[in-house]
C-alpha cells in the first residue's frame, strides 16, 4: 500500500537530509539483511521515505522515533499505525528507553536499528547504542563518509581512532553503500555512507566499553604524543601500559583492538 510522504522542508538545525529515491531506499532498508518479520527501530524518519521502504520490505514491527513535530504528527496518520505495524514515538532518541518501546509495540529482541541518522547527533547516538545491553541487534546506519571510515578503520590507517576501537569492541562493522550529495534533499556537502554493524558473539565482545571509552579518550586525546605522555592525564593508565606489556613509546594509532582491550583491563584493575 502506497502512503504519501509526510510533507515539510528539512531543518538545518536538526541535521536533516532526506532520501526519496525508492530504489536507494530499498537498498538501505535491506543492507543488513532481510527485515521481513523483524522488529526494527528507525531514528529520524523525517518525511517517511525509509519508513515506507522498511514497511514495503515486510518489517514485522517498525518503531519510528522522531523529534520533529511535523513529521511525528504526519507519520501517526499512516494506516500502518492503525494496523499495529508502525509505532511512532515523538521524542529524542537519545532519551528514549528502547527496550520499553520494543515491549510496548509487541516487538521482539534483539531489534535491528535502521536509520538515516541526523548528522549532528550521529556519533553520540552510535556510542550510546554500542554501550547498550544485549537487546540490540544489527545496526544499519547512514553517516557522513568520513565518520563511516572512522568506524571501520584498522590500526595504523589514516582514519583509525577512538570510534573504530569502540565500534569494533562489540560489533563487526563494514561499509555497505556510499551515496553522493545529490541523492539527498537538501544535498549535504559531503558523500554519505551506510555502515552495517553486526553484533559480535557474546564470547568475542569486550564487556567494559565504559572503561575503554575512558582509556581511548585519553590515548587519542593527544594522538601525536607517545602513550606514556598521552596517558598521564588518566591516573593509573601509565602503569597499566607496563602491566599489559605495551611499549610506552608507541602512539595510540598503532594499538590494535586486542591491545586496547588488554590496556583497558589493566587500567580497570588499578581502580
Amino acid at each position: 500500500m502506497s502512503t504519501p510522504l509526510t510533507p515539510g522542508p528539512a531543518k538545518k538545525s536538526l541535521g536533516q537530509h532526506f532520501l526519496f529515491d525508492p530504489s536507494i531506499l530499498s537498498r538501505v532498508a535491506n543492507a543488513g539483511g532481510s527485515v521481513k518479520g523483524k522488529t526494527v527501530i528507525e531514528v529520524g524518519p523525517g518525511p517517511g521515505g525509509l519508513t515506507r521502504a522498511l514497511l514495503d520490505s515486510g518489517v514485522g514491527k517498525l518503531i519510528a522515533i522522531e523529534l520533529d513535530d511535523r513529521f511525528a504528527e504526519g507519520l501517526s496518520l499512516w494506516p500502518e499505525v492503525r494496523e499495529g505495524r508502525l509505532h511512532v514515538h515523538h521524542g529524542d532518541a537519545l532519551a528514549a528507553n528502547i527496550p520499553e518501546l520494543i515491549a510496548a509495540a509487541g516487538g521482539a529482541s534483539p531489534a535491528m536499528i535502521v536509520a538515516n541518522l541526523p548528522y549532528n547527533v550521529a556519533t553520540p547516538m552510535l556510542v550510546e547504542w554500542l554501550k547498550a545491553p544485549a537487546w540490540r541487534g544489527t545496526m544499519v546506519l547512514m553517516f557522513q563518509k568520513e565518520v563511516a571510515l572512522r568506524i571501520c578503520a584498522a590500526a595504523d590507517e589514516d582514519h583509525y581512532g577512538r570510534l573504530a576501537v569502540l565500534s569494533q569492541a562489540v560489533t563487526r562493522p563494514r561499509l555497505a553503500i556510499t551515496l553522493p550529495p545529490g541523492a539527498f534533499r537538501p544535498p549535504p556537502k559531503v558523500d554519505s555512507t551506510v555502515v552495517v554493524l553486526d553484533p559480535l558473539p557474546d564470547h568475542e565482545r569486550f564487556n567494559d566499553l565504559a572503561g575503554m571509552e575512558t582509556v581511548t579518550a585519553a590515548a587519542f586525546g593527544q594522538r601525536r604524543k607517545m602513550l606514556r605522555a598521552a596517558l598521564k592525564t588518566l591516573p593509573g593508565a601509565v602503569d597499566a601500559l607496563t602491566t599489559s606489556g605495551i611499549d610506552p613509546t608507541r602512539r595510540a594509532e598503532t594499538l590494535t583492538q586486542q591491545d586496547f582491550r588488554a590496556l583497558t583491563a589493566a587500567w580497570r584493575a588499578t581502580r
